[in-house]
C-alpha cells in the first residue's frame, strides 16, 4: 500500500501547488461539510450461524472537504468515511474520494480516488463496474469504495461524450466478520482472497464508456478489462470456499427512453473470463403520476425483469426474477420519499421485500428507515440461502453540518 499512499500525497501536493499559482485576487472557494450518523439494525430471525447477533448499533462519520479555483475549472475533493460497529469487519474506514480535477474547453481530467456511477435501472446496476461495492455499508451494493484512477473525459455536441479510465490498483470487497450478518458459513477474510493475475491488485485495469442521445433515447456503451470486482467462488464437498478475483473482459450497454412520464430502461452485459462467460440483462419501466390530487404528491410505478445466464451461480441471485415497486415523493419541506417493492424468483419462488424511506425531521437532521425481508428462500438458492435468516429493519439518524 506504500505506492497508494505515495499517490495520495502526490495528488495533495500538486493540488495545493496549482492552487498557489493562481492570482492573489482570484477567488478561492472552499468548503468543509460533515455527516454524522447513528444507526441501529435489528435482525429478528434466529441467527443461522454461531456468534451472529440480533442487533447492531453503529456510528459513522464522513467529512468532505473541497476547494475550487480558476473560475470553477479546477477543483480538489477529499471525502473519507469512518464506521464503528459490533461486527469488527464493519468497523472500518475508507477514502471515498480524493482527487484533483481540471476542465478546459471540451475535456476534463481527474486524478486520484473517485467514485463513478454507470447505469439506469433500479433493481440492479449491471454495467456499473468501475468501483468496488461496499457491501459492508449496504447489502444491495449501492455504496461504493473509492477507486484510484486517471479519468479523461471528452465532450462533443455532435458525438456525445467519451470517458477513458486507467485504474492502477484493485480494491478488494469486504465481508462480514464472525459476529456479522450476511455472511457465509465460512467467515471470509478479504486478505485471503487471491487473484488470477500474477500482478494481483496491481494489475492495470482499463475502461471506456461512450454516451450519446438521439431524441428521446439515451445510449451508453462501455468496456472494461482487468481484475473483476466480483470474486469467483468455488465450493468443495466439505463446504469450504475458495475465492479469487478473475481477469475479465466486460462489454456493457445501457439504454433509456424518456417519453413524458414514462421511462423505459435497459442494461445488459457480456462478461468473459477463463472460468465462465455469461450474459445478463435488466429491462423495465418507470411511470410517474405527477401532482396526484393537486397536492404535490408524485407516485412512480416500477417494473423490471432480471436475467443472468449463470443461474444459481449469480452472486445477486437475480437469474430469472421480476422486480416490482413504487417510488413516492411527497415534495414537502421535509423532502420525504418512500421506495418500496420486491423481487420474486420465477424459478425457485424465493422472495425479497424491500423498503427505503427518508425524511428531514429538523434542520440538518435526516431520518432514514430501511428494511429487507427474505421470504420463502428456496433450498435451491446457492448464495441467498446463506442469508435466509437475515431479514432486518434499520433506523438511521444523520446530522449534516
Amino acid at each position: 500500500m506504500k505506492q497508494s499512499y505515495s499517490l495520495l500525497f502526490l495528488i495533495l501536493f500538486l493540488s495545493h501547488w496549482v492552487a498557489g499559482q493562481t492570482k492573489e485576487e482570484e477567488e478561492l472557494e472552499t468548503s468543509l461539510e460533515w455527516e454524522l450518523n447513528g444507526q441501529y439494525r435489528y435482525f429478528y430471525d434466529t441467527p443461522q450461524f454461531e456468534n451472529q447477533l440480533y442487533d447492531y448499533p453503529s456510528i459513522g462519520i464522513q467529512p468532505t472537504y473541497s476547494f475550487i479555483w480558476d473560475n470553477g475549472y479546477q477543483n480538489f475533493i477529499a471525502s473519507a468515511y469512518f464506521n464503528l460497529d459490533r461486527d469488527e469487519n464493519r468497523s472500518y474506514w475508507d477514502l471515498r474520494e480524493f482527487y484533483y480535477q481540471k476542465a478546459k474547453n471540451n475535456w476534463e481530467l481527474s486524478v486520484g480516488f473517485k467514485k463513478v456511477f454507470w447505469g439506469v435501472t433500479e433493481a440492479s446496476h449491471l454495467v456499473d463496474i468501475i468501483n468496488q461495492a461496499d457491501v459492508l455499508k449496504s447489502f444491495d451494493a449501492e455504496e461504493k469504495l473509492g477507486q484510484p484512477m486517471v479519468q479523461f473525459s471528452w465532450f462533443s455536441s455532435n458525438w456525445g461524450s467519451l470517458d477513458l479510465f486507467y485504474l492502477p490498483y484493485h480494491r478488494k470487497r469486504g465481508f462480514a466478520g464472525e459476529k456479522g450478518r450476511f455472511r457465509f458459513s465460512t467467515v471470509l477474510k478479504a486478505d485471503t482472497i487471491g487473484y488470477e493475475s500474477k500482478k494481483e491488485e496491481w494489475h492495470p485495469d482499463f475502461a471506456a464508456r461512450w454516451k450519446y442521445y438521439i431524441g428521446v433515447l439515451d445510449i451508453g456503451l462501455s468496456y472494461f478489462t482487468g481484475n473483476g470486482r466480483e470474486p469467483f467462488f468455488e465450493f468443495d464437498t466439505q463446504g469450504n470456499i475458495n475465492a479469487f478475483y478473475p481477469l475479465i473482459d466486460q462489454f456493457g450497454l445501457d439504454l433509456q427512453i424518456t417519453s413524458g412520464a414514462l421511462l423505459l430502461k435497459f442494461e445488459s452485459i457480456l462478461r468473459q473470463a477463463e472460468q465462465q462467460e455469461f450474459f445478463a440483462m435488466d429491462a423495465g419501466f418507470e411511470f410517474t403520476f405527477s401532482n396526484v390530487d393537486n397536492n404535490g404528491l408524485d407516485i412512480g410505478v416500477l417494473g423490471e425483469y432480471l436475467y443472468d445466464e449463470r443461474g444459481d451461480w449469480s452472486l445477486t441471485g437475480f437469474q430469472n426474477d421480476i422486480f416490482y415497486g413504487s417510488r413516492v415523493a411527497f415534495n414537502d419541506t421535509q423532502d420525504t420519499s418512500i421506495l418500496g417493492g420486491g423481487i420474486y424468483d420465477l424459478d425457485t419462488h424465493s422472495h425479497l421485500f424491500t423498503l427505503e424511506a427518508t425524511s428531514r425531521i429538523a434542520n440538518g437532521l435526516v431520518c432514514s428507515i430501511e428494511a429487507r425481508i427474505f421470504s420463502g428462500v428456496s433450498e435451491e438458492e446457492l448464495f441467498l440461502l446463506f442469508f435466509k435468516q437475515d431479514s432486518y429493519l434499520s433506523i438511521t439518524l444523520s446530522r449534516f453540518f
